[in-house]
């Protein structure tokens, strides 16, 4: 038997998976959470063999508690099951050690299969999400700014002196700064303007 643990924030997604889970012979849903802390606290005494795991929760989202599920003694794998497919969230769950993700519409059969193959430590992934991710490895490698670097990068761009885009963002000149030095060594050059047309030309920021 597979002994799987069911972990969404939405009682009734979450009630619908538990049933179609239930239908199946060599599955065994052995416990449900509510977000990725409660999924953290009843994985070690449960023991499951994989946790399906929703991203988007409150208190611990899915990434950050795979990531610390991976982490685990006799690690349990994770198959994400989530309606976000977008790259962020794809990469995040990747490099958090997910071993598959699918969306919500994945067929009942199809969902099936893939906790059967996770479970033997396959990797499963929907086919739009391996797409997305076949097209971000042929893309050219972008620069990643954390999202307050581009904060930063963007009120640079419309104009803005360190003191200003300091108030706008209510911190200090000296932070701005910071952040500024840290962008010009991600983006590899040297000036404000370099940084803000690197960020145009990598479609980091947009006119």
């Amino acid at each position: 038997m597979i002994r799987v643990l069911v972990v969404d924030d939405h009682p009734v997604v979450r009630a619908g998976m538990v049933a179609l889970l239930g239908e199946l012979d060599d599955v065994e849903v052995v416990g449900e959470a509510g977000n990725g802390a409660e999924a953290l606290a009843l994985a070690p005494r449960l023991s499951p063999d994989v946790v399906l795991m929703d991203l988007r929760m409150p208190v611990m989202d899915g990434a950050d508690a795979t990531a610390r599920l991976r982490d685990l003694p006799d690690a349990p794998q994770v198959l994400v099951l989530t309606t976000y497919d977008t790259d962020a969230d794809i990469v995040r769950a990747v490099e958090s050690g997910a071993r598959g993700y699918l969306l919500k519409d994945t067929p009942p059969d199809v969902l099936a299969d893939a906790i059967r193959r996770a479970a033997l430590g396959e990797t499963v992934l929907a086919s739009p999400v391996a797409a997305r991710l076949a097209e971000r490895l042929r893309a050219p490698a972008r620069s990643e700014l954390t999202p307050r670097e581009l904060e930063v990068l963007r009120a640079v761009a419309r104009g803005l002196s360190n003191a200003e885009v300091g108030r706008e963002l209510y911190i200090g000149e000296a932070t701005v700064k910071t952040h500024l030095l840290r962008i010009f060594a991600k983006l590899e050059v040297t000036d404000r303007t370099a940084a803000v047309t690197a960020a145009y030309g990598q479609g980091l920021i947009t006119l």
